[in-house]
């Protein structure tokens, strides 16, 4: 089918392969390209795929017909592959974070402006159907003026993927770009997602668990917005069993989400009475309904959900925390 969209992945680990079955369910045609030849083969026996390669220069020189380009490779080569696919005219999907720096970061959102080529990034508990449900109750003013907000996450990395040693995973390496702050910047997305620009904050970024990790392990933060709200936020990569959560204190009760179960409730007394709204989604439909955009995207249409600037508002505020963390003072944000 000579109108079949033709999408190359760049790395095929747990991200690649997942972007890869969802376009080609939705009628995508695949390529991979990852330097383990291993992962090129997995992601094969799981989609029928045009080509495999072992590098993004070789990748481009077989295939002349790519129209789009998925980045799941750590997020050290997201620019390089990022700008290379822009400049060929080729729009992008790219997973979050953008990349370690935000000054990397704007360069590859200069690539965006100077070529028009659309990049979609996947900070993908924006498609999620419970914390869509959230934004629509505080934008209905459901529990009054926003006092404090906190978000949590807490997992143990040893679980993410059972398949392979953690030490091995992109998540324990520096220079790859793992870490707690910068992949799960997702709930800093979020923040600002619901919360908008905040004023400055102070943060600690350590590594304190038995992790043989080169990367931090334990993020806190607490941010100050303006009117008076404020913002904890907590990652680890240490925490059994795992959650994650956001509750949202209001003058006139509260909105908590968490995944587990998955469902929002909203609290407005004292008792614990909560009216609850229960979802049975899975968690690929969020990975799914980017792809469904990214292929609207393939199609003409236009970034909705996350940009590029989203993705530099997000490292905006990691670097403010950065500099928090090394100074121990608070840090202004500046977006």
């Amino acid at each position: 089918m000579r109108n079949r969209k033709h999408v190359l992945v760049l790395g095929a680990g747990s991200a690649g392969k997942r972007h890869a079955s969802n376009l080609a369910s939705l009628g995508c045609r695949i390529s991979c390209m990852d330097p383990r030849p291993d992962r090129v083969q997995e992601a094969a026996e799981q989609v029928e795929i045009s080509g495999g390669y072992g590098s993004m220069e070789e990748a481009f020189s077989a295939s002349e017909d790519i129209h789009g380009v998925v980045v799941t490779s750590p997020p050290a080569f997201h620019v390089e592959q990022g700008i290379a696919s822009l400049e060929r005219g080729l729009p992008v999907l790219m997973e979050k974070p953008v990349c370690p720096s935000e000054a990397d970061a704007r360069k590859l959102e200069e690539a965006v402006n100077r070529t028009g080529v659309p990049l979609l990034l996947t900070y993908t508990w924006r498609w999620w159907p419970p914390l869509e449900k959230v934004w629509d109750l505080l934008n209905s003013q459901a529990v009054g003026k926003l006092r404090h907000v906190e978000f949590v996450m807490s997992a143990h990395l040893a679980d993410w993927h059972p398949w392979e040693d953690y030490k091995d995973f992109f998540m324990s390496s520096r220079q790859l770009g793992g870490g707690a702050l910068l992949d799960e910047s997702h709930w800093v997305d979020l923040m600002l997602w619901f919360l908008g620009k905040p004023e400055r904050l102070v943060a600690t970024i350590e590594k304190i668990s038995d992790l043989e990790i080169e990367t931090d392990d334990n993020v806190e933060m607490l941010i100050t917005y303006p009117d008076g709200l404020r913002v904890n936020v907590h990652l680890d990569l240490y925490g059994r069993p795992h959650r994650k959560s956001i509750r949202f204190v209001g003058e006139h009760g509260t909105i908590l989400w968490t995944a587990d179960p998955n469902a929002v409730a909203v609290g407005r007394k004292m008792e614990e009475e909560w009216e609850r709204f229960e979802f049975d989604c899975e968690r690929n439909e969020m990975f799914l309904a980017a792809d469904r955009e990214f292929v609207d995207v393939l199609n003409g249409g236009t970034v909705m959900t996350c940009s590029i600037q989203d993705g530099v508002k997000v490292l905006s505020v990691l670097e403010a925390a950065r500099k928090s963390s090394e100074t121990g003072q608070f840090v202004p944000v500046r977006i």
